[in-house]
């Protein structure tokens, strides 16, 4: 269920990134044109928006909870598109949706810069770690018994063993480590 929730925050940040990233980025590079400063209403609010969308990134990439996938996704694109415009630039360059708009412009300009494969490529990081993929089945277990059960079951388990135990449904330790 939670990789089903991921593949959801996935879109969710793909949008993000396109819309308030290339929006953001358009404003920004758009300041000195214009003889604003960063301080300048303009240039709080493409801070802003950059600052949330770096949030919304930061929190999906890192939060054990939610699935690699909801960063990992996103990241993949990126890193697919910036592939295709070193291949082919005209063709990356015509498959930017709303490209006459700041989101587009925006993110031409993350393309064209190098941006999106940085991005890209820190957002695939999670993809790589195992135990972002696995849950785990005590909380799963306890939804589904509910706080009764947890409560009475830890009680009951954890008192006068003295010893670590192993969760189920997590790989067994290499030998001469600890279990979790």
């Amino acid at each position: 269920m939670r990789h089903w929730i991921g593949f959801g925050l996935a879109i969710a940040l793909a949008l993000t990134l396109f819309f308030g990233g290339g929006w953001g980025v358009t404003r920004m590079s758009a300041l000195p044109a214009e003889g604003l400063t960063m301080t300048s209403n303009r240039g709080l609010a493409a801070l802003g928006v950059l600052t949330l969308v770096g949030l919304l990134l930061g929190i999906l990439m890192v939060a054990p909870k939610i699935s690699p996938l909801a960063a990992g996704l996103p990241g993949l694109a990126l890193l697919g598109w910036t592939a295709l415009l070193s291949v082919s630039s005209t063709l990356a360059v015509r498959l930017i949706p709303m490209s006459n708009e700041p989101s587009g412009a925006g993110f031409h300009g993350l393309l064209a810069s190098g941006v999106a494969a940085l991005l890209g490529f820190a957002m695939i990081f999670p993809l790589f770690v195992p135990s972002r993929w696995w849950g785990d089945s005590r909380d799963d277990e306890d939804e589904q018994r509910g706080r009764a059960g947890r409560e009475g079951r830890a009680g009951r388990e954890d008192e006068g063993q003295g010893r670590l135990r192993r969760r189920p449904g997590r790989p067994p330790s290499p030998p001469g480590l600890l279990e979790p």
